[in-house]
């Protein structure tokens, strides 16, 4: 006799249900438990949406909007109800490409190339259209097409960047979403229907506009967008280069590295990335009073190689760099805060001797000779080992940390004597039309190889703290990045085919019962998309290098 009913775990509490119940039901059942929305569901170790059905005892861990899994779900599913509503607005006809182009903030910026004017009245009928979506709750269908069908069937959308995608999809399935008969194809999970996204609003920008999301820690608040030029102009700077070179997305990027054109990608990219270092030094050499260069960006974008590559560039141009790492004027380890849970807090400003590095950088720009300190990690003291410095008219200090931008950093430097450069890993290509690639998977998968070659790290140790990692960025780089005198974008295009087969086998090494055996299955899933080329054909002074080994620079 078949089993009718199912016994289900949440937390400590026991329940069952029938067989075949929605994990939706289960979850509005506990939402009462949990501050904020539940959007999906991980049963016996495997993350689930809510319209999958329960067919065997299991213990379940809600995931919500606060979660990064259920955080990532909402935008997705917001992206699609967006693209849906600007369809049903300006027809089908007169729609060629909709673009889902890069995060700004908590708003992801949009183009439309078609018949369609973007201007305040148009979103605001795009925006009413969507209300009336989420109204309506649809159901967010989910069905399985073989492969053929699903590349036939958006073709006929006129979804073509999806159609060159799939040409290298191994899997015989493609799991394609649908609203109300409008289908597409997404990179990850969504919400189980419309009405789950509540909190959105759209903005012009640009020639585009700004679809503005809750922050994941603030779901019932929705924060003004705050237009960020320079990060935009940025980003824009290199969506440009991959419209030249017709590299929008990961298919384009297959389709060379197939026909074996893939060299010269690397060359030129690199020529790009090259020619944008020599533009910034020739900036600084304009300005004759500049003494202190600070460089900050998140982890893993490539800032020592920069570095190094920055201060050849400043000797063309006749001055005389010297790199000094801001990491040697932390604090004795004695002296170091703690966070809210009683650990060193390294990443905090006053972790940092803030008024013994503006006392010996005051005293460099009086002409005094200076005995700079250097910082022995592994004991936890600044030490003294006859560093001595004296700036002469040529002299440029190339000043790298994350505290760099701050202003209250270097409080005692005249504003002339300082030239800010904010980088990262900024990365412009897209899998597909409608989903971008987060530039934060791009420093994670660089500092898992990168972590892994240099200190034996696991990829499940590296995951395990990358979300500490991002907190400092968050707090104590990304609120500076505008204040920046020039940004430099150290993503190249070609970067994630190289980085794979680095990625995949530490990833593959994390087992199923390793808390960050989900994410690992995540990544493997979004590298599976890239075909993998030799990395023999990276020049020795890359970026690249800093992360995958072989560069000529002590990094």
């Amino acid at each position: 006799m078949s089993k009718k009913t199912v016994r289900v775990t949440v937390g400590e509490e026991v329940r069952e249900y029938p067989v075949g119940t929605v994990f939706e039901t289960i979850a509005n059942d506990h939402q009462k438990d949990y501050d904020a929305r539940i959007i999906l569901a991980r049963a016996d170790g495997k993350l689930r949406e809510l319209h999958k059905k329960v067919t065997n005892d299991c213990d379940i861990v809600f995931k919500t909007f606060k979660d990064r899994t259920g955080y990532k779900s909402y935008r997705r599913t917001a992206t699609f109800i967006m693209i849906k509503a600007i369809r049903d607005v300006a027809g089908i006809e007169m729609l060629k490409k909709v673009k889902v182009e890069f995060a700004i903030g908590k708003g992801i910026y949009i183009t439309i190339n078609g018949e369609v004017t973007v201007n305040n009245e148009f979103l605001k009928k795009v925006k009413a259209r969507m209300d009336e979506i989420v109204r309506a709750d649809m159901p967010i269908l989910k069905e399985s097409f073989d492969l053929d069908d699903a590349i036939r069937l958006f073709r006929e959308e006129g979804m073509y960047d999806k159609e060159r995608l799939f040409k290298y999809r191994r899997a015989s399935k493609v799991n394609v979403y649908s609203i109300d008969g409008f289908y597409d194809y997404y990179y990850g999970y969504m919400c189980p229907s419309t009405g789950y996204v509540d909190l959105y609003e759209l903005y012009p920008y640009y020639e585009g506009f700004i679809l503005q999301m809750p922050a994941r820690k603030e779901p019932d608040k929705l924060p003004p967008f705050v237009p960020q030029d320079k990060l935009f102009n940025t980003m824009m700077e290199s969506t440009r280069w991959g419209i030249s070179l017709d590299m929008e997305t990961v298919g384009a990027l297959n389709d060379k590295i197939c026909t074996g054109n893939v060299e010269d990608l690397v060359l030129v990219s690199e020529a790009l990335q090259e020619a944008k270092i020599a533009e910034i030094a020739q900036d600084i050499a304009n300005r004759r009073e500049v003494k202190f260069i600070m460089i900050a960006g998140p982890s893993s974008s490539g800032k020592t190689s920069f570095s190094h590559r920055l201060s050849i560039q400043l000797r063309a141009k006749g001055l005389v760099p010297h790199p000094i790492a801001l990491d040697n004027y932390f604090k004795n380890r004695e002296d170091t805060p703690r966070d809210e849970n009683g650990k060193y807090d390294f990443e905090c400003l006053e972790a940092m001797d803030v008024e013994g590095f503006n006392n010996d950088m005051k005293k460099l720009l009086a002409g005094e000779t200076v005995e700079l300190p250097s910082f022995n990690f592994k004991v936890g003291q600044r030490e003294y080992r006859g560093d001595y410095m004296h700036l002469e008219k040529e002299d440029v200090l190339v000043l790298e940390g994350i505290h760099g931008l701050n202003e209250k950093m270097s409080y005692a430097l005249p504003a002339e004597s300082k030239y800010k450069i904010y980088i990262s890993a900024l990365t412009s290509l897209n899998v597909d039309e409608h989903n971008r690639i987060s530039t934060t998977d791009t420093r994670l998968l660089r500092r898992m190889v990168r972590d892994n070659r240099t200190r034996g790290t696991s990829a499940s140790g590296t995951l395990a703290m990358w979300q500490s990692v991002r907190k400092g960025e968050e707090e104590n780089i990304f609120p500076f990045q505008e204040s920046a005198d020039a940004m430099f974008n150290s993503a190249l295009i070609y970067e994630l085919a190289v980085l794979k087969q680095f990625a995949e086998p530490l990833l593959f090494a994390i087992e199923k019962d390793d808390p960050e055996y989900l994410e690992a299955k995540r990544l493997l899933k979004f590298l599976d998309y890239f075909v993998s080329f030799t990395c023999e054909d990276v020049p020795k002074n890359s970026l690249m290098r800093e992360f995958i080994g072989g560069s000529i620079f002590n990094v």
